[in-house]
């Protein structure tokens, strides 16, 4: 285990996977068909989806195709929110939220770009990739329980509807038909 995978395993402890679902939930009732919100939980489920279909690759072969879809899912998901969400989080007085953001989506590219080096169905590639989805699983969970429910809380209509063309405009752009 690398440092850095020890330092985020020691200041990210695990939400319980109930602790998970009822955020998102909440997240869900509080977004409308088709809007901002509706879209980056969908872009959650696909993520998390992506993870186990990286971990259960029968093969070396498959797990890295698999593993290229999830940062290309991981990627176009970070740039949508980085481009679009978290300038509306620092423009509603959550400066720390986006920052922190910024920071673990950056964080998950270089690790994700670490985990390419490593020999695929080794104990050492399933370590990395499991602190990977420790901490995306934390942040969208910090993402679902508080920052993007306050957006949704903040702002009106008009801004709502500048926030679901954005996002879904930034996330065609990377994910195309993934969107």
């Amino acid at each position: 285990m690398s440092l850095f995978d020890k330092i985020v395993a020691a200041v990210t402890p695990p939400e319980s996977d109930e602790t998970r679902m009822e955020a998102r939930a909440n997240a869900r009732r509080m977004a409308a068909p088709g809007d901002w919100l509706s879209l980056i939980l969908d872009h959650h489920d696909r993520i998390e989806a992506a993870f186990a279909a990286v971990k259960a690759a029968p093969d070396a072969a498959s797990q890295r195709r698999e593993q290229e879809k999830l940062a290309v899912i991981l990627t176009g998901h970070a740039n949508a929110e980085e481009s679009v969400l978290y300038p509306a989080l620092a423009n509603g007085g959550h400066k720390a939220h986006a920052g922190l953001g910024y920071q673990e989506q950056a964080t998950t590219k270089v690790q994700m770009a670490l985990l390419e080096r490593i020999e695929p169905l080794t104990q050492d590639y399933f370590d990395k990739l499991e602190h990977i989805r420790g901490a995306v699983t934390h942040h969208m969970y910090q993402e679902e329980s508080s920052w993007f429910p306050d957006i949704v809380e903040e702002i009106g209509s008009q801004e709502q509807q500048m926030l679901t063309h954005r996002f879904r405009e930034e996330a065609d752009r990377y994910l195309g038909a993934l969107a």
